[in-house]
This record gives structure tokens, sequence and C-alpha cells, in this order.
């Protein structure tokens, strides 16, 4: 029925330039000297920053318009609502996100960690009593996507969950998921003509 979701996404997200601006402004700050930004729109290195892509007229940036509007495309729901706020991290690659969502009916957190561990590209990585969850060190460089901390909303009670996400955009990007979605197709029955 509805998502709100924040993204933390790496310096990689701008490309090589985001990269090495990162990279050089921990450098510089370790000296003590001045830390530039030219890429971002403030130091990133031990910062965050809750702003990528431009403005919109509605105060969200285009990214989180674009999280929206893609979320929307690939669950087939047009209406859905969807909010995002999208943060810049002082990390190199592997994008994460705190998403909850409320549904239809209720869906155990059991139940949830079950369906999440079948489903094809993730791995569930969810034992918080051993400080098991998704994080970008553990998610860079793997194709898979690390979905955890998957729990029972506060906010929605037996109809929502809470959940974590981390995966390496730069191996499990747009066109490797489009790659996906094209196999799984050619996998479904086709109707006779």
């Amino acid at each position: 029925k509805k998502m709100i979701m924040s993204t933390y996404q790496a310096a990689s997200g701008a490309g090589a330039p985001g990269m090495n601006e990162l990279k050089d402004g921990v450098s510089a700050y370790a000296t003590g000297a001045d830390v530039k930004n030219e890429v971002f729109a403030h130091p990133l290195p031990f910062n965050v920053i809750p702003h990528i892509d431009v403005f919109q007229d509605n105060m969200y940036t285009k990214e989180e318009m674009k999280v929206t509007w893609e979320t929307r495309k690939i669950m087939n729901l047009p209406d859905l609502p969807v909010s995002c706020t999208a943060v810049r991290i002082p990390t190199f690659r592997a994008h994460a996100e705190s998403i909850t969502i409320e549904t239809e009916l209720p869906c155990p957190p059991d139940e949830a960690r079950k369906l999440l561990a079948e489903a094809p590209g993730c791995v569930l990585t969810d034992d918080t009593t051993k400080n098991i969850y998704p994080m970008p060190l553990t998610a860079s460089t793997k194709y898979n996507v690390e979905v955890g901390r998957v729990r029972q909303s506060e906010v929605f009670g037996k109809t929502g969950l809470d959940f974590f996400v981390c995966g390496d955009q730069l191996l499990r990007g747009a066109a490797l998921n489009a790659v996906l979605v094209a196999e799984r197709a050619l996998d479904l029955p086709v109707a006779p003509l």
C-alpha cells in the first residue's frame, strides 16, 4: 500500500570523479589540509549529504523522484504512494536503503525472511545476534544484494515491514537488472495465439 525509504548512496554514484573527491578529501582531512568539494554540494569525508541531483518544485531531488518513479514502474503500481530521501554517504561503493512498507495483508517478518532468502539475486543477511546485517563493506564487489534487519514496523504493525538493503550498484545496476528481468521473462509461459 505504501513505501517509505531513505537511500544511502556511495561516492561511486557520482562516477570516478566522486570517488576521487572522497579519496582526496579523506587524505586532506587526515593531514589537516582544506577539504575541497567540486562534485558534491559539500565535502563528503566524515559527512552525509541529503542532496543528490537537483531539487525539484516539490522539494524532492530529481534522484528521489527517480527512485519513486522506478519503484512504481518495477512494481507495476503507478499510483503507489512512495516517499524517498536520498543521502550521499562517504563510502566508495555499494548503495544502501532503509525501507518501510505497508502491505494490504499481514506479512510476518519470518515469512518475509523466507521469501527474501529464496528470491533470486538476494542474500538474506539477517542475524542480529551475531551482528550480521547488510553493509557496504560486505556487499561491495558482489553481484547479489544483501537484505536484512527484517522486522515488523512499529508504525504499520502487522501490515508493515522495515528492512535494510545493500548492494554494489557498480555490479548490480540497472543494466544487470534489465538482463535478469529479460531472462526471467523468457522463462514465463507464453499464452497460445
